[in-house]
């Protein structure tokens, strides 16, 4: 996904509100203006985060944000599952819950509130447009033998894993792999926080190799590589993940709310708007 002059701006910005630091901000400026039209907004927040390292040392530690919002979502863990186990289709309203979790983004919001967030959970319907991809994700579930979970923020991995409970119930032959971040970048999910939530325990677990908030196909290692090459049905999670693979020749499910000017008016909707969308090939 190309990033248009107006990211570029957000972009900068959101480096101008770490520091007044003229020279960084120089090099931030250089960055942007020297980007290849091929560069996505997460690899451009890659080679930000290189520089603010090189400039002033490790950046925020998001690992007590991580664990509060991995420890809210475990605490909320059992009567979510009662919650999801009682509707009409456990397996749709878990994809909801999971779509809810992706509002836990210290990247995308300005302001990452609880009770907001608990908010959301009381509507879990999905909408007609849902319903249309959720029909073409069960025909491709249906058939399929190896699912790729690609992975976003701390907590929302929580609500990740009550969806491939649901998956394997449903679709008890498919294989499970779960994404996540190779390094600590943000409140993203690594394989600490993968194993901290017992979501290695329903899944297989691969690293994208590196503290790079999307899916960046060329810095993948070789295992992750395979298993995004191999894997049947893909469902990415977060708006980091679409801007890092939409256009690049997968057939993808996505899921994520709609957290920035960029993709409000991408797809027209209000702030906070879930979306789950298939791009096919």
């Amino acid at each position: 996904m190309r990033i248009s002059e107006s990211c570029a701006g957000c972009l900068y910005d959101r480096q101008a509100n770490r520091t007044d630091n003229k020279e960084y901000l120089a090099r931030i400026r250089d960055l942007l203006d020297n980007r290849k039209e091929s560069d996505t907004s997460p690899y451009m927040v890659y080679l930000f985060n290189k520089e603010y390292v090189r400039y002033f040392g490790k950046g925020q530690d998001y690992k007590s944000i991580k664990k509060q919002y991995n420890d809210l979502v475990l605490g909320m863990e059992d009567e979510l599952r009662r919650g999801i186990e009682r509707a009409k289709d456990p397996l749709a309203e878990s994809l909801i819950m999971a779509r809810i979790g992706n509002y836990i983004d210290f990247g995308a919001m300005d302001h990452v509130d609880k009770e907001e967030f608990l908010a959301l959970f009381g509507d879990t319907v999905m909408r007609d447009d849902d319903l249309v991809t959720y029909r073409s994700f069960l025909k491709e579930c249906k058939k399929a033998k190896s699912f790729l979970l690609i992975a976003d923020n701390c907590g929302e991995i929580v609500l990740d894993k009550l969806m491939i409970e649901q998956l394997k119930i449903r679709f008890p032959d498919i294989s499970v792999t779960v994404m996540v971040r190779g390094e600590e970048v943000l409140n993203d999910a690594t394989i600490e926080d993968a194993v901290y939530t017992g979501i290695d325990k329903l899944a297989d677990i691969v690293s994208n190799g590196d503290a790079v908030a999307g899916t960046i196909y060329d810095m993948l290692p070789k295992d992750a590589a395979k298993v995004l090459d191999e894997a049947d049905v893909i469902l990415a999670k977060g708006q980091g993940n679409y801007e890092s693979m939409s256009g690049q020749g997968w057939h993808v499910f996505y899921e994520f709310l709609c957290k920035c000017d960029l993709f409000t008016s991408k797809f027209n909707v209000p702030k906070l708007t879930g979306m789950f969308v298939e791009e096919n090939i």
